[in-house]
This record gives structure tokens, sequence and C-alpha cells, in this order.
């Protein structure tokens, strides 16, 4: 006699309107048009650009593994995971790692390197800034979530 057991992944609706939340959709939001904008050019030839691509694929597919681990509400399901932990480690490493690429990024434009791709290259680097910035809001709300938690 075998019995199935069905289980449902709740869904978290107020988790998108909540502040951290609409920092992540920003984020894989502005994060997309990064990489996007790199992706559409010669990047490859030019070192700097592979890094900040790397950085932005990466801290993007990321972003989106833990939106829905957000939404589906699946750290509940998992509770020997430092969730506010490992928050703050990933919005801090995500930060600083997005604040060094944009600063690369922004650094490598110049019209002299590729005219053909200075437009993509130089709404690349303002987008990262602007994503960095989502990343430091997100760090600062996963440090008073993780302060919290420890003083209780």
């Amino acid at each position: 006699n075998l019995s199935a057991s069905s289980s449902t992944l709740a869904y978290d609706r107020e988790f998108l309107r909540t502040v951290p939340g609409l920092l992540m959709v920003t984020e894989i939001v502005l994060g997309l048009l990064v990489w996007t904008l790199i992706a559409g050019t010669e990047y490859f030839l030019y070192p700097a650009f592979g890094w900040v691509m790397f950085v932005a694929v990466f801290y993007w597919v990321l972003t989106v593994f833990f939106l829905i681990i957000y939404m589906t509400m699946t750290y509940t399901r998992i509770p020997q995971v430092p969730w506010t932990m490992v928050g703050l480690c990933f919005n801090g490493s995500a930060f600083v790692l997005y604040l060094i690429a944009a600063i690369v990024d922004a650094s490598s434009v110049t019209k002299d390197l590729d005219s053909h791709n200075y437009n993509s290259w130089a709404a690349s680097s303002f987008f990262a800034f602007m994503v960095t910035s989502c990343y430091a809001g997100n760090t600062y709300f996963s440090l008073i979530s993780w302060r919290s938690r420890t003083l209780q």
C-alpha cells in the first residue's frame, strides 16, 4: 500500500511589496540590462568587459534563485540554513563585486577603444552603478535583519 503525499509550496505574495523584495526585482531588471548591453558587443576582445559580464551574469542568476526561494518560502522548509547570514553575505558580496565591476566598466569605456560599442558600454556602466546601489540597499536591510536575529 503506497500512500501518496502531496506537499504544496507556499507563495508569499507580500514579499514583492516589501523594500527588499522591490530592490531584488529591480536588481534583476537592471542586472539584465547590464549584461545584455555588454553581451551585444564584442566584449570578449576586452578582458575588463569579460569581468563585468561574469559579475553581472553570476549575480543575476543568483538573485533570480534567491527571489524564487523567498517567493516560495522555501527558506522555511530548510531551517538549518542561517538565511539571514546567507542573505547578508550574498548581498554584501554582490555590492562589493558589482561596485568593482561598475568602476571597471566605467573606466574602460572610451571612444578610442571601439566607437561602435561606445553607447552600449556607457549604458551598461550607468546601469551597473544603479544595480550596485540596489545591492547596497539590500545589504543594509540584510544587516538589520541579521542584527535583529543575533540580538534575540
